[in-house]
């Protein structure tokens, strides 16, 4: 009975914080106000100032987290809606996805090993732009900590969707499928959310990356990993 009434207590917490994060987000639009960013932040804080183990919170967490799902395959919807555009761009997107991954595997790979990085934290960082269950398996797959995985993944994940859209104006990209491709391949689901809000067309090619990439990156980084270290 504690359990429940703990869980309910985290889910409502954790639904006003959004909520007002979102609210934060429509009054003063930046990408430092991004709601899952500021919401994480004040979360993270609370957590902390009341000393409440993640454990304790996750027994909240856990449901919210079970809505993921659906909250993908609901992502199904824009793909209907524009799969005449995903149709014509097939071979760049296969091709921009499939690039976009080795980059993203082989960039973590060279910056973790000039910056010194420990062994297990290098080979956790390398899955980073894929969603959390698939870098996990990942990460374990070829020798690193799942948890840290999960963990460079939300951050990855935030980094993109924060900082995303302004790198696209600084190097002048603007197409809708080249934007859609960047966010989805390498900050997947949140990224792909920040792209939805933005265009449902950037965000219905952002969801084909994230899928892509997910499949591309589990079998490329073992690869890469036996290749080069």
């Amino acid at each position: 009975m504690n359990d429940i009434l703990i869980g309910l207590l985290a889910v409502f917490v954790t639904f006003i914080v959004f909520f007002a994060a979102k609210t934060l987000s429509q009054k003063f639009p930046h990408p430092l106000t991004l709601p899952v960013l500021t919401s994480t932040i004040v979360l993270v804080i609370g957590l902390l100032l009341f000393r409440i183990p993640y454990e304790t919170y996750f027994i909240g967490g856990k449901w919210i987290e079970g809505f993921l799902g659906p909250a993908v395959v609901a992502l199904a919807y824009p793909l209907y809606q524009h799969r005449k555009i995903l149709r014509e761009y097939t071979f760049p997107i296969l091709i921009g996805t499939f690039f976009g991954s080795v980059l993203g595997v082989t960039s973590s790979l060279v910056l973790g090993k000039w910056i010194g990085l420990d062994h297990i934290l290098l080979l956790s960082v390398l899955p980073k732009s894929v969603t959390s269950p698939i870098a996990m398996d990942i990460a374990a797959s070829i020798g690193g900590s799942p948890t840290l995985a999960a963990v460079l993944v939300m951050v990855a994940g935030i980094g993109g969707a924060v900082m995303g859209h302004s790198i696209f104006r600084w190097v002048r990209i603007d197409h809708h499928l080249a934007k859609g491709l960047g966010m989805g391949s390498a900050s997947h689901a949140i990224g792909t959310a920040r792209s939805m809000e933005n265009d449902l067309r950037e965000g219905a090619a952002s969801t084909v990356a994230m899928v892509l990439s997910a499949i591309f990156t589990s079998v490329i980084t073992p690869i890469i990993v036996a290749v080069l270290l």
